[in-house]
């Protein structure tokens, strides 16, 4: 039995935080109902590759919230369920008349999540945004913010995928309770909260006066180009027991006894000599090099070189899935390794609407919500 298996989580959250969040808990078991526009959908099917990343193993439900028969036919599934996510800006639900407490009159057992910029209240709970605004105000750019470089952060949309994990922890944390207490919950997920969280080791200290742990004025704490123009990481973060093998391996025995405080002082002079010296040989020698002297690092990897990556193949991180079409489809698993297995992905991405039929009638049929 899958850890989730007989939760129902009905979702109104689109294109990514939530996506992500119910792609974790469907991997797990949950039975992930998708509502959605009808013709229209999750804006995100506009990208077909980047929805289906996302969405696999879950069903999809056509219904027109506006609709007098069709938000009833929502209420209903949300009798039925034990987990509403929705990701509208603040108050678009209370409009609708589907808000927490019109939620919870009707299953008060609900966990009923919401996913927003900023959060339900709060000066900035209306404006509107996107991931890099997100990480500018919770201080991921503060680089920027000094150098005053208009630089931009990595592809990586952070804010969206840290809240859909925060979402996903919370509903499983609320969800613990219950079996409790036998009451829902409301959450209330900010994308731009849950940044603050992860520079907890840089904005706690700054609140209290005390110095940041700067890891990355370490030498030996970067990126270098090898002979062969593909790059490595070194991540030796403080350790003088990392710096001295790399300082021999590499020929730089004469700084090998500095300790942290000296090697940043000499950041500038060391970072050249150790970029010079990994010039000197293809990335292959230095993968054989650096491993047998126990040295941390990794390769610079292209996204199809992740794909590739022998090691992630071998801890069945990639899993295809038969689609309903027939073709075969290839997915990013469950990162989770439950009793030696990874718990998903079990089918492919539902097309728009393909399941309302299935799920609507099946609705009179539908036990009590699990504890």
């Amino acid at each position: 039995m899958l850890q989730l298996e007989g939760i129902r989580i009905v979702s109104l959250a689109e294109q990514y935080p939530g996506p992500y969040a119910t792609l974790l808990m469907a991997d797990l078991g949950a039975d992930v109902i998708l509502v959605e526009r009808p013709g229209v959908g999750d804006p995100a099917r506009q990208f077909p590759a980047f929805h289906a990343a996302l969405n696999r193993n879950k069903r999809s439900v056509a219904l027109d919230l506006k609709a007098d028969g069709d938000k009833q036919r929502f209420c209903d599934l949300v009798a039925s369920a034990d987990i509403l996510l929705e990701g509208f800006r603040p108050g678009t639900m209370q409009r609708l008349g589907l808000g927490f407490e019109a939620m919870a009159a009707i299953n008060p057992r609900l966990i009923y999540a919401s996913i927003s910029g900023f959060g339900q209240t709060g000066p900035y709970r209306d404006r509107p945004a996107h991931d890099i605004s997100y990480q500018a105000i919770a201080g991921f750019l503060h680089q920027q913010a000094a150098t005053r470089s208009t630089r931009l952060p990595g592809d990586i949309a952070i804010g969206d995928l840290s809240s859909g994990m925060f979402a996903a922890l919370g509903v499983l944390a609320a969800l613990l309770a219950r079996t409790r207490t036998g009451k829902g919950a409301y959450i209330d997920v900010s994308m731009t909260d849950g940044l603050v969280s992860w520079m907890s080791v840089m904005v706690g200290p700054v609140m209290n006066g005390e110095p940041l742990a700067d890891i990355a004025a370490e030498p030996a704490y970067g990126l270098f180009e090898c002979q062969d123009g593909k790059m490595l990481s070194l991540s030796i973060a403080h350790e003088d027991w990392f710096w001295r093998p790399l300082c021999a391996l590499i020929g730089m025995d004469d700084v090998a006894d500095l300790k942290r405080p000296q090697r940043t002082q000499r950041e500038i002079e060391l970072v050249a000599r150790i970029g010079k010296a990994i010039s000197a040989a293809p990335r292959a020698q230095w993968a054989e090099r650096l491993d047998a002297a126990g040295i941390p690092w990794g390769p610079v990897n292209a996204i199809d070189e992740v794909a590739a990556d022998p090691h992630f193949r071998e801890r069945g991180l990639f899993s295809d899935v038969v689609e309903a079409d027939g073709r075969r489809r290839r997915y990013v698993a469950q990162p989770l390794i439950i009793d030696g297995q990874h718990p998903g992905p079990r089918r492919g991405v539902p097309a728009l609407g393909e399941h309302t039929e299935e799920v609507l009638s099946a609705l009179s049929r539908r036990p009590t919500p699990s504890n």
